[in-house]
């Protein structure tokens, strides 16, 4: 189990940009972007590079020219239906058996791609993990993993789940049995809210050994239980942003936090708002 170190200070340096919140066209406009927010650091959507390498394919070295740095990566998988909780419990991640052959050709060139950007932590969504290990999908789903977590060993890259499709206590069950070294979690408080899985504060703590990352997004609960919770900006939503970040700090985190946003039509403006927010909470 990974040993965490106590710090008192968690640097603004730490704060980064998720790439495909910007839903940018070109890596000229993401730059762009990058300069009007004034943050120098991006976790990189590594699916752009694999589907269009004519347009993505010298992102790294683009960003590196604008003094930007890629600091993650993350890749999504075949076939999620985000429509209703339901849909994506059947269709999300590495669960279903008719999209894991094109799933698995894929992964392998996200990681050829993280290894030439020089990545050293890839994110994903695993998919819902059972809490039961008597269920039949729990070592199917094990299995795919560890095999998806060999890959990335291989190419010295630290593989992380994010949360929110199941409790905290679940995923870090599952973790244990998992058993890999190379493998952790990025956080996203949100998404904690947005699947309606507890309290996202004591998930920070219960995770705590395993955070590799956070990404920044804020959300309200929904009041009907099987229903989507609604994504907002940070800061007005019901993430308590001063107990994270001061939880952060006595878990000794010292990763990225990377601003995410995936709903609404002025990410840029949202993300600054983000920027300012949290940067007043550590006190820049």
């Amino acid at each position: 189990m990974m040993q965490m170190h106590n710090t008192t200070k968690t640097p603004v340096s730490k704060l980064a940009v998720c790439s495909w919140s910007l839903q940018s066209q070109n890596p000229a406009q993401l730059i762009r972007q990058m300069q009007t927010i004034g943050l120098h650091q991006l976790q990189c959507g590594l699916d752009p590079l694999r589907l269009d390498p004519a347009t993505w394919g010298q992102l790294s070295e683009r960003c590196a020219d604008a003094g930007l740095t890629l600091v993650s990566g993350m890749f999504g998988t075949a076939g999620e239906d985000y429509s209703t909780l339901e849909s994506i419990r059947r269709t999300g991640g590495l669960v279903p058996d008719g999209t894991w052959d094109e799933n698995w050709r894929n992964i392998q060139a996200a990681a050829s791609w993280a290894k030439k950007m020089g990545l050293k932590l890839v994110s994903f969504h695993a998919g819902f993990l059972p809490h039961d290990r008597q269920d039949p999908s729990f070592a199917k789903l094990l299995e795919r993993i560890r095999q998806v977590a060999r890959l990335f060993a291989d190419q010295d890259i630290v593989l992380a789940f994010e949360t929110g499709q199941e409790k905290a206590v679940t995923l870090r069950a599952f973790l244990e049995t998992l058993n890999c070294p190379n493998v952790g979690v990025n956080f996203d408080p949100a998404n904690m809210i947005l699947y309606d899985q507890g309290d996202p504060i004591a998930a920070l703590r219960e995770l705590a050994p395993w955070i590799k990352q956070c990404h920044l997004k804020d959300a309200i609960r929904t009041r009907q239980p099987g229903s989507w919770g609604e994504e907002v900006a940070v800061g007005t939503g019901e993430v308590n942003w001063k107990a994270f970040i001061q939880t952060l700090r006595e878990i000794g985190f010292h990763g990225n936090l990377a601003i995410e946003r995936e709903a609404g039509n002025q990410r840029v403006a949202d993300i600054c708002t983000a920027r300012k927010h949290i940067e007043n909470l550590l006190g820049c």
